[in-house]
Order: C-alpha cells, then structure tokens, then sequence
C-alpha cells in the first residue's frame, strides 16, 4: 500500500481523535461554560473601554482595570440593593403585622367563596391548611440550607472565574478572534459576517436586557408611589434587579405586593397591583426587547423572541443573550448552504480524486 492509501485510512482515526479529544475538553471546561459565556459578552460590551485604555496603559494595564470596572458594575448593584433591603426591612415588618390583623378575616372570606364554587369538598379552616403548607415549606427550606449555601458559593466562585477569564478575553481578544474565525469551516469573508452579526445580537441583548429593566423598575416604582406602598425608589430598583432574574423575573416582587393588599382588605389597590404588575411590568419585556432587538439588528422580531424564550428555557439567565445568537447562527449556516457558490464548492471537493483528497489532508 502506498503512503498515500495509507494516510487517506489514516482520517477516520484523526476524526475520532478530534471527538475524543473535544469530549474531554468539554469534560474538563464543563463546569466553567456559564462563567466563559459570559466572561466573552463583557468582553464583547467593554471592548471599546479596553481599547480606549490600551493607548493610555498598555494592554495588561488596561485588561486588568477593565475587568475591575466590569467587576465593580456587577457586584455594586447587588450590594446597593441588599444595603436598601436592611434599611427598608423595619418598615415591611411593620406592613407585615398590620396585614397579618385583618388577613385571617379576608382569608375566610376568600376560601367561604371557593368552597362553595369548588366541585370537591375542601376543608373548613383555611388557616389550618396555609398554617400546614408554611411549615412545610420551612422544613423543605431548613433541610436544602446546606444546598442553598452550596448555590450562593457557586455563584461567588462563577463570578471569580468569569472576572478571570474576562483579563485574559481582553486582553488576548485580538488574537483569539482572528484564530476563531481560522478555525471556521467557511470563506473569510462569511467567517466574519457572522462574527459581526454574533457580536451586533450580544450588545444588542444587554442594551435591550438594561432597557427593559430600567422600564420595569420605574413602571412599578410608579405603582408604588401610587399605591402607597413603602418607598418607591426602592422597590423600583428591586423589581428593576429582580426582572434579570430567569423565569420568575420581577413578579417575585410585585406579585406579593398584590396579594398582600388583598388579604389586608385594599382589594381595589390590591388588583390594581395586580393589573399592573401583569400588564405593564411583566407584560412590557415580551414586547420592549423584541422590538429593540430587531431594530438595532437585521433578524426578525419573531426569531429575537422565541429565541429569549427558548434560551431562557434552556439556559437560564444567560440563554436570554444566547438563545437568538444560536437561532441567527442556524439559520446564516443554512443561508450560506443555499448558495450556489458554497454548493458548487462542497460539490467540487467530494469530486477530488483520493490523491488530491490526501495532498488537501497535508496542508
């Protein structure tokens, strides 16, 4: 067998080399996707200010008060909020004990209605059954303690691993973006139409995510204001920080706020809560970021969101940012596919005869 025979075997075993090789990798960087994901989106968002500073400071200099930058705007809002949170505390406590007066009465009222609609036979004693459900629930949060102290660590060590790997994406971002688009199976020019449509949808994302959430904290802090509920500045930035959060967004704010106006009697404030909270706090981001991310993008309003929903699904938080980045990919690769040229192309090459294929497999 001549030396080329042999090395045309010779691919299969290079491509299971390749997969073995990849499987691994994903073995040993599997617990750090979410913390490179998004340590690659702010070094997408900050790349200007790293630029700026370059010229200033050198790279390393530069790389690293550009990741102390985009550590200080991750960490201080989280601390402002929590500092808020102490501060606001007595006021709820007291909120608190004045509903939990008149919250039995109402919650009698409420559950003498249900029963009597109720096809099944409930209880009498509502209370009983709520007062049963609360300590379940404690028990259910006393014994998975350990695992939310486990989550919170988690975080911190996501969040260390993120700024980390941030330094080094600045700092090395050049370098890796010419390697990356090498590395793709496709003509130049395609490699880096889809790297600029990649990075257009990532800032496009974190400004609509910022837009949509500084919308639904003065939304409901105006509902606040409005109903008289504690200070509304700060429960405007709570439900601005808590609608970043995947799947329960900033009804884990306001949605309380209505029931608890409905068990203390206000029933006319307490739907008006309700109203709002449905329709202009939660109900503005299925319409606000859509709309702002196909307009500051080329890909259509229907594709952005259903690939906000979908990643939000599949990937919690960080699929809000890559779930239509995933969906634009897809569908450019099967774009490029329709062409005739890159057809021709893929038609020319399963042509070639096995000695040009070995010749093309040692360049």
């Amino acid at each position: 067998m001549t030396d080329t025979g042999r090395k045309s075997f010779r691919r299969p075993g290079f491509y299971a080399l390749l997969l073995l090789a990849a499987y691994l990798t994903y073995q040993v960087l599997g617990p750090f996707i979410a913390a490179l994901l998004w340590a690659a989106m702010f070094a997408i968002i900050f790349r200007r200010m790293y630029v700026a500073l370059t010229a200033k400071m050198g790279p390393n200099r530069a790389a690293l008060v550009t990741t102390l930058i985009a550590g200080f705007a991750i960490v201080a809002p989280v601390v402002m909020l929590v500092t808020a949170a102490v501060r606001e505390a007595p006021q709820a406590t007291s909120y608190l004990q004045q509903t939990s007066v008149s919250a039995p009465h109402q919650i009698e009222r409420i559950w003498d209605v249900i029963r009597s609609k109720s096809p099944v036979a409930l209880p009498e004693d509502p209370i009983k059954l709520i007062t049963e459900g609360a300590r379940r629930a404690i028990t259910a949060l006393t014994s998975h303690a350990g695992d939310i102290v486990g989550n919170v660590l988690a975080t911190l060590g996501t969040l260390a691993a993120m700024l980390f790997a941030l330094f080094f994406m600045l700092r090395d971002g050049e370098t890796m973006r010419r390697k990356l688009r090498d590395l793709l199976p496709l003509p130049e020019k395609d490699s880096d139409r889809l790297m600029n449509e990649t990075r257009d949808l990532v800032i496009a994302s974190v400004g609509a995510g910022a837009a949509v959430a500084a919308a639904q904290g003065t939304i409901g802090g105006v509902a606040f204001w409005l109903l008289g509920l504690g200070d509304p500045l700060f429960w405007g930035v709570a439900i601005a920080f808590c609608s970043l959060l995947p799947v329960v967004g900033a009804t884990i704010v306001w949605v309380p706020a209505g029931l608890g106006l409905l068990l203390s009697g206000e029933i006319g404030r307490g739907v008006i809560m309700l109203v709002v909270g449905v329709v202009g706090i939660s109900g503005i981001d299925n319409v606000l970021r859509p709309a702002l991310m196909s307009g500051k993008t080329s890909v259509s309003g229907m594709v952005i969101f259903f690939g906000l929903l979908g990643g939000a699904a599949a990937f919690g938080l960080v699929g809000l940012i890559i779930g239509p980045i995933i969906l634009v990919i897809t569908g450019s690769l099967f774009e490029m596919l329709s062409r005739p040229d890159v057809a021709s192309e893929a038609m020319n090459e399963a042509a070639l005869p096995p000695d040009r294929v070995a010749a093309a497999g040692r360049l």
